[in-house]
Parts: C-alpha cells; sequence; structure tokens
C-alpha cells in the first residue's frame, strides 16, 4: 500500500544520513569545478571572510570555500556527520562544526559574508531558515543554494527497464505525481519559475525574503556507477530508505540486475542547479 501521500523527503527523514556516513561520502556526487569558481567571483576572495555551511553533511561543498580562505563553521544536526567533518578537515585551522538543525543554532547576526548549502537547504523550514540567513549575513553577503538534477532521458534502454522496477517497488510506496521531472524538456528559464525553485529548495524565490542580485546558473556532470556502485548511491537517499526493506531490497536486486545485463554500468547524468542572492 502506499504511504499517505508522503514523498520519503519529509523533514523527519533527514536523520537517515547520519546511519550512512562513510558511503554518503563515498557515492555522492562532487560538484562541478566551475561551480565553486562562480560562487568565489560572486562573494569575492575568501580571505577573512567567514562563511556558514548548512546541512554539511560529509563536506562534499566545504574543501573549495576552506581553500580559498574562509572560515567556515558547518552546522550539522548529525552526531556521525559531525565526527566524520572534524577527522576530514582535522588539518584546517578555518574550521570548525556546530552539531545544531540550523533553525535551532544559535549565531551572531550581520556578522557572515557568505551562508550556502549543497543540496540540504530542502531539509530546512524556508519560513525560518531564509529569514534567518538574511538576519545573519552582513550587508552585501550573499546566500548560495545548489544541488543536483539527475538526467534521465526516456528511450534509453537501462532507464526504461529501471523504470519498470520502480513500477513494481517503489510507486506503491509514493504517489505517481512525484515522479522525477523530465529534463530533458526543460529550458533553463523553466529552472527559474517559482514551482521549480520551490521544487529544488522548498521556498518560491529569493526575493520573497529580501533578498536583492539575484542569479542562476546550470551545470552539467556525469558520473559512471558499476551496478554496486549505484545501489550504494540509491541507499543513500531518503525516499528510499524509508520505504519498506522488504521492497528496498526487491527494488535494490532489480535494478542491480538490469545494470548488470546491460554493460555492468550506468552513465549518470547531472544537471547541476546555481541560485544565489545578496543581502541589502
Amino acid at each position: 500500500m502506499g504511504t499517505d501521500n508522503k514523498t520519503g523527503w519529509e523533514r523527519e527523514n533527514r536523520n537517515h544520513f547520519d546511519e550512512i556516513a562513510v558511503s554518503y561520502d563515498k557515492y555522492r556526487w562532487d560538484y562541478p569545478a566551475e561551480l565553486f569558481a562562480d560562487v568565489i567571483q560572486y562573494t569575492g576572495a575568501g580571505k577573512n571572510k567567514r562563511a556558514i555551511e548548512i546541512g554539511a553533511g560529509t563536506g562534499k561543498a566545504t574543501t573549495p570555500f576552506l581553500d580559498a580562505g574562509y572560515a567556515v563553521t558547518a552546522v550539522e544536526m548529525g552526531t556521525n556527520m559531525t565526527e566524520f567533518l572534524l577527522n576530514k578537515f582535522n588539518g584546517y585551522r578555518n574550521f570548525d562544526v556546530i552539531t545544531s538543525t540550523f533553525e535551532d543554532v544559535s549565531l551572531e547576526n550581520d556578522n557572515y559574508d557568505l551562508i550556502y548549502a549543497a543540496s540540504a537547504f530542502h531539509w530546512v523550514d524556508a519560513e525560518t531558515g531564509c529569514p534567518k540567513v538574511l538576519r545573519l549575513l552582513k550587508s552585501g553577503g550573499v546566500f548560495v543554494l545548489f544541488r543536483n538534477n539527475v538526467y534521465r532521458q526516456k528511450g534509453n534502454i537501462i532507464a526504461d527497464a529501471i523504470d519498470e522496477v520502480y513500477e513494481k517497488y517503489y510507486y506503491n510506496h509514493y504517489p505517481r505525481y512525484d515522479r522525477p521531472v523530465d529534463l530533458c524538456k526543460m529550458t533553463y528559464d523553466d529552472f527559474l519559475k517559482p514551482e521549480e525553485i520551490h521544487r529544488g529548495f522548498r521556498f518560491n524565490s529569493l526575493e520573497q525574503f529580501g533578498f536583492t542580485d539575484i542569479t542562476m546558473k546550470l551545470y552539467n556532470g556525469l558520473r559512471i556507477y558499476k551496478a554496486n556502485e549505484y545501489i550504494a548511491l540509491m541507499d543513500t537517499m531518503s525516499d528510499h530508505r524509508a520505504i519498506l526493506n522488504k521492497d528496498r531490497a526487491a527494488l535494490y536486486k532489480g535494478i542491480k540486475e538490469v545494470i548488470l545485463r546491460n554493460g555492468g554500468q550506468l552513465d549518470m547524468k547531472f544537471i547541476f542547479q546555481l541560485y544565489m542572492g545578496r543581502k541589502p
């Protein structure tokens, strides 16, 4: 049976990630170097600047800002993730972690040059989080959000066969209207639409919260996964981890069989979405 219109991405599921820190770091995607270069160009050089990373996870988006000179404070709710971060960045003097949700963390207003979140802000209550970001930033400070979109083209033999497996073991849990958006039919302007921004970040626009100088950029990416690696990646997704164990096992078994029948690997294409605004 279904899960009463749940999607698997409800806020109560954001604690799933703390159980899988090592596999999360190993199998999740990396972000394009061009994206970080554009952020730093927009925000300015990092020397003597302070940054907050919301939902840092295992630090997939942390190193470029540390290397650019920012003093980064990671706000991460998971204790295992916090320990992972402290070990990963123990050689950096300009890094520290606060174990907390962003909604609850206590920080000084008008004190930060950059606040950013990488595929994490959809877990924050935007009606609380966006005004809080605005308060914490200095005048001229920058709010940066980026995320990935998986590009799966219809007519691809492997993708279509995987969709059939999802029909059997996934969509009996989740409503059909929550199926992935068909990126093949989307244009750049589509990504700027309020409904698309809401899909990715859970609010309609940065302007509505008082940010100015709004900009968005898109980047293409590719990562090749072997069958076991792809299953490990899927098991870092909260919607997958939220379904019944027996169905999740059958889903993974079916996906793995499809990949093995079709060359043993899957080319996973991404469109990375960068969305930025500035405090007046």
